[in-house]
C-alpha cells in the first residue's frame, strides 16, 4: 500500500477510535468553523495528525474545522498566518516546537515575535526521530556501519529534511558531527518531497520524524538505523536508541503545539486545552497513535511554557552547532 495511502489509514483509524461526541460544554466554543493552520505540505505526520485532531474536535464541536497547509521556512510561512489571523478563536496553528525554540537563533529577522505574537494552549503529540536510509542504495544496517560506509565515499552524502533549521535538519547535522563525518544538507518542502529522493537515490540520510517514515520503514524500502528516543519504540523494538547505536546525547523529541493568536480570550484557550485533552486521552487513540509512530499529548499553556523554557539551550546550542543561518 502507498505510504500516504497507508497514514491516511492509520489516520482514519484514530479519527474512529471510538471517541463519544458530546456537545462541548459552556463557553459555547467553536460556534462557528475554525481552521487548521499547518506550515508543512500534506502527507507528512503534522498533517495527518493535524487532520485526525481536527476530525475529532468537529465531531464533538458540531462546527467544520478544516486543515489549511501553508508551507514554507520550515514551519514559519504557517506560523505567520497564525500570528497574524484575527484572535476570535476561528484560526488554530499546528505549532512545531522550532518555530519558539530555533527559528529565534536561525532568522536574521521574523515576520513574528514567537513570545509574543501566540497563545499556546497545549502540547498535542511527540514523536523521536529516526535515523533511515534508503534500503536499495545505502548497504548499512547500524550507525556503525553506516559511518564506515561513508568513509569509503569519497563523493561523500547528502542528508535530506523538511527545511534548514527543522528538527531533522539539526538532528541530521549532530548526528554526522558525532560520527566525524560531512555532509551536503538538501532542504526539501517536507517529507513527502524527501522520502522519494531517498528511494531514487539523490540523498542516503535522513533523521526525521518517526511518523513521517514508519510506512516505508515497516515496507522494507527504508532501513531504520536508530531512534532518538529515550527507550525504543514499541512498534520498531529491533531499532535500537541513539545511546545504544553509540551516541548518548542524542535523545529528543520531535513535539509540537496547538496555539492560538496572541489576545484569544482566556475561555476559548480553556476549552481548547480541555478538548484536547478530551480527545488525545482515549486510550484507543493513543493506541493507534503509537503503530502511527507518534505518542499523543494533552497538557496546558503553563506546561507548554515550562517545556519551552526547558529545552530553549539545547536547540539554542544544536543551531549553532549546525551553522545554520537565515536572513
Amino acid at each position: 500500500m502507498p505510504r500516504r495511502r497507508r497514514l491516511l489509514a492509520g489516520a482514519a483509524g484514530l479519527a474512529s477510535a471510538g471517541l463519544a461526541a458530546p456537545a462541548i460544554a459552556q463557553p459555547r466554543w467553536p460556534d462557528r468553523p475554525v481552521r487548521v493552520v499547518v506550515g508543512f505540505p500534506p502527507g507528512g505526520s503534522l498533517d495527518i495528525l493535524s487532520r485526525v485532531l481536527a476530525e475529532q474536535l468537529s465531531a464533538r464541536s458540531g462546527q467544520p474545522v478544516v486543515v489549511e497547509n501553508r508551507p514554507g521556512a520550515g514551519g514559519n510561512i504557517g506560523a505567520d498566518v497564525v500570528a497574524k489571523a484575527a484572535p476570535d478563536g476561528t484560526t488554530i496553528g499546528t505549532i512545531g516546537f522550532t518555530v519558539p525554540l530555533v527559528a529565534p537563533h536561525l532568522y536574521a529577522r521574523l515576520p513574528f515575535d514567537p513570545v509574543k505574537d501566540f497563545a499556546y494552549v497545549s502540547e498535542v503529540w511527540e514523536f523521536p526521530n529516526v535515523a533511515a536510509v534508503p534500503a536499495q542504495h545505502v548497504p548499512a544496517r547500524t550507525v556503525a556501519e553506516f559511518a564506515a560506509w561513508v568513509k569509503q565515499r569519497p563523493q561523500g552524502i547528502s542528508y535530506g529534511s523538511p527545511g534548514v533549521g527543522t528538527s531533522p535538519h539539526l538532528s541530521a547535522a549532530l548526528l554526522l558531527d558525532r560520527l566525524g563525518l560531512a555532509g551536503v544538507h538538501v532542504p526539501f518542502r517536507g517529507a513527502a518531497q524527501t522520502i522519494p529522493a531517498m528511494l531514487s537515490g539523490d540523498v542516503q540520510l535522513a533523521v526525521d520524524n518517526l511518523a513521517s517514515y514508519i510506512s516505508v520503514i515497516q515496507e522494507g524500502r527504508m532501513r531504520a538505523l536508530a531512534v532518538t528516543s529515550a527507550e525504543r519504540w514499541p512498534t520498531l523494538p529491533e531499532v535500537p536508541t541513539m545511546a545504544e547505536a553509540g551516541i548518548p546525547d542524542l535523545t529528543l523529541a520531535s513535539w509540537t503545539c496547538w496555539a492560538f493568536p496572541a489576545g484569544t480570550p482566556q475561555p476559548i484557550i480553556t476549552r481548547l486545552a480541555e478538548e484536547i485533552a478530551t480527545i488525545n486521552g482515549s486510550a484507543a487513540m493513543r493506541e493507534r497513535a503509537i503503530g502511527m509512530g507518534a505518542r499523543m499529548l494533552a497538557s496546558n499553556p503553563a506546561a507548554v511554557q515550562a517545556r519551552l523554557d526547558r529545552e530553549r539551550e539545547k536547540w539554542r546550542e544544536m543551531v549553532r552547532l549546525s551553522g545554520a543561518r537565515m536572513e
